[in-house]
């Protein structure tokens, strides 16, 4: 077997076998505006409570290949726990907890999409070959160095740290970045002008040497001196001798205001760029995308609250995000943020006019999250990024909630359906676990989703004789398949063609772990295991009252 280069830690290899869960609605903490602001306005936006791993497969089967750009800012793993995340995972359980969720990650991004990761020195490194391995080596794009702070820490008792790393892969080489909007600062470059419009000067010269690029190397005649400019032997001129004679011919040199320069510029035409943008680079300034401290204050402005806003130790501020999604994505793409934290992700994104996933699975979703995202849809909330787009409020979000595992044990240790899930739960988590589309048909009790256009599925708690198989099989009809799930059921399971039968709990049990709900790896208040109780086995029926119900 030829070996790889990878990074390897204890416990790599033990992988979780994840429920594939089913989300539920709750219209009472969803919200949108009471008016539409415009006619772009985007209300089919998920925030969702609960485990982000579970969370992320939950998502998998509608949105794999759909995600455009993904932001984390997972836990750091600094050894100071946060309130709300366990951020003193061991080194090698948090690169688990990581890989896990990137491979999920990879899955729901498009072809075209790309994934930004903040982190700081701690993992940085062994983040960025953990990503090599799940997103390959060719598909990393920067790593972007943020600086965070801009005032320093003079206690610090060895060299003070002032930046994060912003990780950057994309999904494969369809990914395309976009440009940074011009500012007015890069405008007031272009000060100079002439008949043929606005130029600023630029660099006539390049980073290569005489050796590397000797075809560069020659006199340039000063015009109005006569003189023979030459450039340095470590840095030539960046265009050759025939291009130079282009320039000159077309009027494209610059020799300072008098004409009487030692050294020759581009005339770099504002009219003449190719876009209005500028080229991301992998330095980002505090001036550039903000910093932490502005972030606190725009969480305890839309908050209300010093004491909310304190809660989050290292938030992030609504102009790095924009940035992120100013180079990652366009108006109407889909953007996911799997630690969603303050929820500043999903407030810049709808600021910005892209449609958004955010989980989350502390309590702040509830006193944080939707307290702010209510003030962004109201218009409330002028803070942050708020004046420079021109946001005025408007558009949605939906609520949803993790549901419960679908198996549950009896208190004789059996497997049996969670009380509760009603009859439309029980069909929809059979449909995801199974492979279906859940799409109920009225006109057919029996389609409860489809894998085709002819394959179907029916899920029943109920036990069927031959007569309803028989009844079954005949509405399918030929040309169609159904698979059919139920309690329990009377007859050769051969006997009918176009029906595949399987038993309720039984088709299930071994898919997945059933009844974990905590992948958060929050090891510090895990109690001391307990000596199970013993008791007489007993036959558990679908729902634990030992009966097949009827």
């Amino acid at each position: 077997m030829r070996a790889k280069l990878e990074l390897t830690w204890i416990g790599k290899d033990a992988r979780p076998k994840l429920e594939p869960r089913i989300l539920l609605s709750d219209s009472e903490k969803s919200y949108h505006a009471k008016h539409r602001v415009t006619s772009a306005d985007i209300f089919d936006n998920h925030l969702i409570f609960g485990d982000n791993l579970l969370a992320l497969k939950a998502l998998e089967q509608e949105y794999t290949g759909k995600v455009k750009c993904v932001f984390i800012d997972p836990p750091y793993n600094t050894g100071s726990a946060f309130t709300h995340y366990d951020d003193g995972v061991e080194h090698s359980i948090w690169l688990s907890l990581m890989r896990d969720r990137l491979e999920i990650i990879r899955r729901l991004l498009s072809e075209d999409g790309s994934l930004w990761i903040t982190i700081d020195d701690n993992e940085a490194h062994y983040l960025k070959v953990l990503c090599d391995e799940v997103f390959g080596r060719a598909n990393f794009v920067a790593n972007v160095v943020w600086q965070k702070k801009y005032a320093v820490a003079n206690d610090h008792k060895t060299i003070a740290p002032m930046h994060d790393h912003l990780l950057v892969y994309r999904r494969s080489e369809k990914w395309k970045r976009n440009l940074i909007p011009r500012t007015e600062e890069k405008d007031r470059q272009y000060k100079y002008e002439d008949e043929k419009g606005i130029f600023r000067p630029d660099n006539y010269t390049c980073s290569k040497s005489v050796e590397e690029r000797p075809n560069l190397y020659y006199a340039i005649v000063q015009p109005n001196t006569g003189e023979e400019i030459w450039p340095s032997k470590t840095r030539v001129w960046s265009y050759s001798k025939d291009e130079h004679l282009r320039h000159v011919a077309e009027g494209f040199i610059y020799w300072g205001k008098d004409g009487l320069g030692k050294t020759p510029s581009f005339k770099r035409y504002k009219h003449l760029l190719r876009n209005q943008g500028v080229v991301p680079q992998t330095l980002w300034s505090h001036e550039y995308a903000s910093h932490t401290d502005a972030a606190r204050k725009e969480v305890r402005a839309v908050l209300d609250s010093s004491s909310l806003a304190d809660d989050f130790i290292t938030p992030k501020p609504e102009g790095l995000i924009q940035r992120v999604l100013e180079i990652g994505s366009n108006p109407g793409d889909l953007v996911l943020d799997s630690f969603a934290g303050s929820g500043t992700t999903g407030a810049v994104a709808h600021k910005m006019g892209r449609r958004w996933i955010m989980i989350e699975l502390g309590e702040h979703c509830h006193t944080h999250i939707i307290p702010r995202l209510k003030k962004v849809i109201s218009g409330e909330d002028q803070g942050g990024i708020s004046r420079a787009v021109d946001w005025l409020g408007g558009g949605g979000f939906r609520y949803y909630r993790l549901a419960p595992s679908l198996l549950q044990q009896d208190r004789w240790g059996n497997w049996v359906i969670n009380k509760e899930y009603n009859a439309e739960m029980l069909a929809a988590a059979i449909c995801k676990l199974e492979g279906f589309a859940y799409a109920p048909n009225d006109a057919h009790y029996w389609q409860h989703g489809y894998s085709t256009e002819a394959d179907f599925i029916y899920v029943t708690t109920q036990t069927l004789n031959a007569d309803q198989l028989q009844a079954l099989s005949d509405e399918v009809g030929e040309g169609r398949s159904l698979l059919v799930c139920c309690a329990a059921y009377r007859g050769s399971a051969d006997r009918f063609a176009n029906l595949t039968l399987k038993k309720i709990p039984k088709m299930v049990l071994s898919k997945c772990e059933w009844g974990h709900d905590d992948y958060s790896l929050n090891v510090e208040n895990l109690p001391m295991q307990q000596k199970p109780k013993v008791e007489p086995p007993r036959q558990g029926g679908l729902f634990g009252n030992g009966e097949e119900p009827a």
